[in-house]
Order: C-alpha cells, then structure tokens, then sequence
C-alpha cells in the first residue's frame, strides 16, 4: 500500500472511531506511519485527506450494496439480503455518523460526498421496489420513493439505538419490522410460482 492509500484509510479508521474533531493530522500520520512531510506531499491539509477518505468510504458502501441490488431474485428478495447482510452494528454507519459531526455537514466539500451517497441510496433501493412493482412482485399502488426513504431511515436510526444501547438486538429488531411492513406490500403468486403480469399502459 502507498503512503497516499496509508494516509487515506488511516483517516477512513479515524472518522469512523472519532470524528472529524477527534481526527487530527498527528493521529493520522501516527496510524499510517507516516511523517508530516509525506501526508503535505499528497494532501493540502486534513480537509482534503478527509475528502478522500470520505469518497472512498461512500464508493466502497455503494459497491456493497449494488452486490445485492443487482443480484436474481425479487426486489424483496434482494432488499432484504441487503437489509440483513453483515454489519458492524455498534461501529454505526460510516456515512451515517458523519451526518451528526457538525464540522463535516459545515463544510460543504465534506457534506457533498455524505449526501450523495444517503441519496444514491434512496434512489437505488426505490429503482429495486419499481423493478419489483413492474413486474407484479408488489402492489402497484405502493410509493416506492416513500418506502425506500423509509427503510434508508430504518437502518440509520437502528444503528443510532444500537449504539445508545450497546447491543445490536434493536437494529435486528428494525429491520425484521421493516421487511415485515414490506412484505404487506407483496402479491401473492398464483399456483405455478409467477406472479400476476403487471396491468397494461393505457392507450
């Protein structure tokens, strides 16, 4: 790994655990093993290696869910394997937390990479719930932006109650009760496995 790659996931590790407060230039060069000299050889200062830390810390969260958005199976299939896979629970959401550090959402560079990345979300998890309405997996009068707004609030304000409680039971809690409430919103398949093909446009 380079000195600008030790840099950038040193500063990722330290967001994550501290902040941006808490995350200061010398913490940063002692975690990567580098001096001052090499971290200003590659960065202007802390906020653009934070900027870079942040983006790929937002890139590789994309990468990992799109892995379940773009697998077979239903839309309900596929967001639940997303909802349920691995988490470090009591560590938070990466992006999440940064949304309660009031220097990254301060900071417009900073904020950029936090809320592009919470709205790609929304919007892949929507698309997901429309393939699957389209399709007659769901109810054709569920609001897909709505519940996709939803279930991205579920799973940040799970991770906040876990935190608060030091136990990963209330964020299991909160998405077993989302997929619940998502699975109201299922069509029934007739006998034979396929759903029902979705109504005809009008003419």
């Amino acid at each position: 790994m380079s000195t600008a790659d030790r840099l950038v996931e040193s500063t990722r590790e330290l967001l994550w655990e501290r902040g941006y407060t808490g995350t200061s230039p010398k913490a940063i060069q002692q975690r990567a093993g580098a001096g001052q000299g090499s971290m200003y050889h590659h960065f202007t200062g802390k906020p653009d290696l934070a900027r870079a830390a942040i983006e790929r810390t937002a890139a590789e969260m994309r990468a990992a869910a799109e892995a379940q958005f773009a697998a077979p199976g239903t839309a309900v299939e596929r967001v639940t394997a997303y909802l349920r896979r691995e988490r470090d629970v009591l560590r938070g959401c990466p992006i999440g937390r940064l949304t309660q550090d009031p220097d990254v959402m301060a900071d417009a560079s900073l904020r950029a990479p936090v809320e592009e990345t919470l709205g790609w979300l929304r919007g892949r998890l929507a698309g997901v719930l429309e393939e699957g309405r389209a399709r007659g997996e769901l109810d054709p009068a569920l609001d897909v932006r709505a519940t996709a707004a939803a279930l991205v609030a579920v799973l940040q304000g799970g991770y906040v109650i876990a935190r608060a409680e030091g136990s990963a039971e209330p964020f299991a809690q909160a998405v077993t009760g989302a997929l619940g409430l998502l699975a109201g919103a299922a069509v029934t398949p007739p006998p034979g496995g396929r759903p029902p093909a979705p109504p005809a446009p009008p003419r």
